[in-house]
């Protein structure tokens, strides 16, 4: 029995192992029809770099590892797309940023581990200019586009690696999230979206956004391929000074659903939240709540954490740490970029350390919150997806940034229209998100 390259490199994860362990394809198959895929969608501007002789020749490598029956690990053959943040051996880490930066020596350290476990790298996907946006706006290497709704922004800054696997160039993705980057495009190009706990994947070797916050992102089609990618990258780092290190591993996937006490964000308008997505979240919520039987979801109220104004103090920190770490690739930027970069110079270490307070602060106020629920649900988006060129709404990361400020782990399901359900966990509570994801996704029209 034989599947289709084509149809395989749009099934999700479980059905591409399930097919090259059964040898209904190879990877060499797979891999090269992705890679023709790549050539016919230019016009989406989702890669920057593409590096086909090298994927043929890794995908090559594994299917003669699996005729031998000695298969590297779980992703052995597995076509994946990777933002333009992560070292590669080989290629060059542009960030967006214009000009050759030169070949990476070594792999970042999430690299490091998805090619330990087979991975075939097909190349680097675009993002937003220095990973500082939320539609996918490149100046240098053009705009990404949307193939899942065309006309319309792919998100930000791990827009790239969204397009690319909406249009089925790869399996899976990894991004970045530091303050929503691969939720926002998760759900305007209708995926599903993973920032795990931070300092769970090590961010070794990803291009400097702002430490505090950098995360490595999942991207796939289906919240079972998160839970297939995830172990495999997690881990500690000792190269990473945010890794985590437990004497326990991640919180078992133990949740009762039925038991949960979820807390369903209410005051969407005070947070600037369109008011169809606001009606969409609340039809949603009303086809989920059997999920969680006689422990029915509680109104919470999120707008007294000032999410809003803690995203700006990030923002001033994310100025001031592009500076520090990408100054002298900075000549050629956009004056778009160098405007925003200007505030921080404009700004004092005191402004600085201000803000580290006040990020602190929300830290604080989430732990309590997680005090009284064991996960939240709200929006992945305050608005659809902006036409394309239309001006970058301002508050477009203000519902992932909740999660991000605080360190947590957070999950965007897709839903219709370019929206997305986001559910929020306390730090360490990953495998949980996964599970209880998996059980919304089917009850609720997430568009899994």
């Amino acid at each position: 029995m034989t599947a289709s390259p084509d149809d395989l490199r749009q099934a999700p994860l479980y059905r591409v192992l399930h097919a090259l362990a059964r040898d209904e394809t190879s990877s060499e198959a797979l891999t090269g029809a992705c890679l023709a895929a790549i050539a016919r969608d230019g016009h989406l501007n989702a890669w920057t770099w593409v590096d086909a002789a090298g994927a043929l020749a890794s995908a090559r490598a594994s299917d003669a590892r699996r005729a031998e029956g000695r298969p590297l690990g779980r992703l052995d053959g597995v076509p994946i797309a990777i933002t333009d943040a992560f070292d590669v051996a080989g290629m060059p880490t542009g960030l967006g940023l214009p000009g050759h930066p030169g070949l990476a020596a070594e792999d970042a350290h999430v690299v490091r581990r998805l090619r330990g476990a087979g991975a075939v790298f097909l190349g680097k996907t675009n993002l937003d200019e220095a990973a500082f946006g939320t539609v996918g706006r490149n100046p240098h290497f053009g705009d990404v586009q949307n193939p899942a709704h065309p006309g319309r922004a792919a998100g930000g800054a791990s827009a790239g690696s969204a397009a690319a696997l909406a249009a089925g160039h790869a399996v899976v993705a990894v991004g970045t999230d530091t303050l929503g980057a691969t939720r926002i495009p998760a759900a305007f190009c209708g995926l599903v979206g993973h920032k795990p706990t931070l300092g769970e994947l090590s961010a070794r070797g990803m291009a400097t956004a702002l430490r505090r916050l950098d995360c490595p992102g999942l991207l796939a089609r289906a919240v079972q391929d998160i839970g297939l990618v995830l172990p495999v990258l997690a881990g500690y780092d000792a190269g990473d000074p945010r890794s985590r290190k437990r004497r326990v591993p991640l919180a078992p996937p133990d949740w009762v659903p039925g038991e949960l006490k979820a807390g369903v964000v209410a005051d969407l308008g005070a947070l600037g939240v369109d008011a169809g997505v606001a009606e969409n979240f609340s039809t949603v919520m009303a086809r989920v709540a059997p999920v969680f039987g006689s422990a029915l979801p509680v109104a919470l109220e999120v707008a007294p954490l000032e999410v809003a104004a803690t995203r700006r103090a990030a923002l001033l920190l994310m100025e001031a740490e592009i500076l520090a770490a990408h100054g002298p690739r900075l000549g050629g930027a956009s004056p778009r970029l160098l405007g925003l970069l200007d505030f921080a110079r404009r700004k004092s270490a005191a402004d600085a350390a201000a803000a580290h307070r006040r990020l602190d602060g929300h830290v604080v106020q989430v732990r309590r919150v997680f005090e009284q629920f064991d996960v939240l649900l709200l929006p992945t988006v305050a608005s659809p997806p902006p036409a394309w060129g239309a001006e970058e709404p301002a508050n477009l990361a203000d519902l992932t940034a909740l999660a991000s400020l605080a360190g947590c782990p957070a999950l965007s399901l897709p839903l219709p229209g370019g929206l997305g359900l986001q559910l929020v966990g306390a730090p360490g509570a990953d495998l949980r998100l996964l599970e209880l994801a998996q059980v919304i996704a089917s009850v609720a029209d997430t568009g899994e």
